[in-house]
């Protein structure tokens, strides 16, 4: 495994790799790899001839209040999994080489970038799109790897792709879960013991909604209140940003169910403590 930090070396050495007509899988990370991220870097290795990770907390999706100072960083560990899965080549730039420092120019996918996480988190979907875009026109991979855990995030990026004629296959994996059901996040390791233990309050909530609709439930909007109410009765959920029933392919609301809808994506944003935690699922009608 080759560890690279400038933007020049890993395009010379990629384009080597082309050269030889290889194809490029490439999972974009902001680092503290976990199960969920190992399961992306095996789907590439498994369709790819080269795999690139990248590892890069990207600070223009960051809010101010935000904890990018305080997120989970530990390339030691993140080098040694990646070296254990046998990828190819770890992009580990800093900051300075990312953006330069006048950097004015960002990306932005209207309208899908406004609902759920959006709605909570000014100008995060801004960031995470230009970050993505600088990676892809960096790595040039062939296919990228994103996981559905933050479906919101897999959508906006399938989006930009399309309507910018991005050259590159968006891949997006199934959400890795504890036994307990907790998705796997970075971000799990701010949970108090308490916390981790009440965590599982998102995804049965999720499941419970579910349960609702195959059960026969149309009204979305009685529904979507039931869920708050179920969340909000757990003494360490501190914060709802919202429980959402929406169209998985464009995001849209969804309030009544009818004979068209083939399947929903039920998805949450609830804060344990000070941790936001987000989970989804979707579902077939």
């Amino acid at each position: 495994m080759q560890i690279i930090k400038k933007k020049a070396e890993i395009k010379l050495a990629l384009n080597k790799e082309r050269s030889k007509g290889k194809k490029i899988g490439f999972v974009p990370t902001m680092g503290y790899l976990h199960e969920g991220h190992i399961s992306l870097i095996r789907q590439s290795k498994d369709n790819f001839d080269v795999t690139v990770v990248s590892i890069f907390v990207n600070p223009t999706q960051f809010g101010p209040s935000e904890d990018f100072n305080k997120y989970p960083r530990d390339f030691k560990r993140d080098s040694e999994i990646a070296q254990k899965e046998e990828v190819d080549y770890l992009f580990y730039p800093d900051v300075d080489e990312i953006y330069l420092s006048d950097h004015k120019s960002f990306v932005n996918v209207e309208k899908l970038d406004k609902v759920m996480c959006g709605k909570f988190r000014p100008n995060h979907f801004k960031g995470v799109c230009t970050i993505v875009l600088k990676l892809f026109n960096i790595i040039n991979p062939d296919g990228a790897f994103f996981g559905k855990k933050d479906y919101q995030q897999f959508i906006i990026i399938k989006k930009m792709v399309d309507d910018l004629d991005i050259p590159v296959k968006i891949i997006g994996c199934e959400t890795i879960r504890e036994p307990d059901g907790l998705a796997l996040s970075s971000r799990n390791k701010y949970l108090s013991k308490n916390e981790r233990e009440n965590a599982t309050i998102l995804y049965k909530t999720i499941l419970f909604a579910e349960e609702k609709i195959k059960q026969g439930e149309k009204n979305l909007i009685n529904l979507k209140k039931e869920c708050i109410k179920k969340l909000s009765s757990n003494n360490y959920v501190k914060k709802i940003d919202y429980f959402d029933i929406r169209d998985p392919k464009n995001l849209k609301n969804i309030t009544k169910i009818n004979k068209n809808i083939k399947e929903l994506l039920i998805a949450s944003a609830i804060y344990l403590g000070s941790t936001r935690l987000i989970d989804n699922k979707v579902i077939q009608l």
